[in-house]
């Protein structure tokens, strides 16, 4: 079955100014008072959870496995006369694309899952070459200690409408034996009470625990750790709960 990420059309169906909003939202409760001017999102995507930082006037990096997604990503960024710098690169093989550093290297959209917990820690090692000395690292994920805990089986998201067609999405999850996860992703299309199409999408996880990460960021050496639910901007919801979190952390001077 397709991968959603080689499908940037669908991928976007559900970006719209509101969600814009709660990004930029977001970013502004986490970096704060953050001398931040250089970010780079080694899970660039389309843009989405990174586009936004562009309005607080933050030079954008961006790296992806796909190259439907970041070509997708550079016709956003030129329709709202934004200038970012895309490279199409594997995160686990950072140093390939990239020879500079930057005061905030980020990996965005649960995108750390998709390789083994192994690969996680190795692919944290090459973000920490790439952050400046008091820099700052960030990455946000699905809550993976809540998802191995309750084992619900249904992620339903909103409908949004496109033209005059309803878009519908639900996420069918399995617990594969070995570990990893299978989200069997649907997207139904509705107009006049009568579905016209459907997609459908698998992708497989692979869940990390959050204390194997943060353990990781502490062997890194980094501190002032902060971790939000995502986005930040929700109030009253703390990031072991959250249904996604986020975590940024400061990289030391020397």
């Amino acid at each position: 079955m397709q991968s959603l990420y080689d499908r940037a059309d669908i991928y976007d169906l559900f970006e719209n100014d509101r969600r814009w909003g709660i990004v930029r939202e977001h970013w502004k409760k986490v970096l704060g008072e953050k001398k931040i001017r250089s970010f780079l999102d080694v899970s660039y995507g389309t843009g989405n959870l990174t586009l936004p930082l562009a309005e607080m006037g933050i030079e954008i990096y961006g790296s992806d496995l796909s190259d439907a997604m970041l070509r997708r990503g550079k016709e956003k960024a030129e329709q709202k006369g934004f200038q970012v710098n895309l490279r199409q690169c594997d995160f686990r093989n950072l140093g390939r694309a990239f020879n500079q550093k930057f005061d905030c290297v980020a990996s965005t959209g649960n995108s750390l899952a998709y390789v083994t917990n192994g690969e996680v820690l190795d692919v944290l090692e090459q973000m920490d070459s790439l952050v400046n000395p008091g820099g700052w690292l960030y990455f946000d994920l699905r809550n993976w200690d809540k998802i191995l805990r309750e084992k619900n089986r249904f992620y339903v998201y909103e409908p949004v409408f496109v033209d005059d067609a309803r878009v519908n999405c639900v996420q069918l999850w399995d617990y594969n034996s070995d570990g990893s996860m299978t989200f069997n992703i649907l997207y139904t299309f509705e107009r006049d009470n009568r579905f016209f199409k459907k997609e459908q999408f698998a992708e497989r996880y692979i869940p990390i625990k959050r204390e194997i990460l943060l353990k990781k960021l502490a062997d890194l050496g980094y501190r002032d750790l902060q971790a939000h639910c995502h986005p930040a901007c929700f109030e009253g919801i703390s990031a072991e709960d959250a249904e996604w979190y986020c975590v940024i952390a400061r990289k030391a001077r020397d």
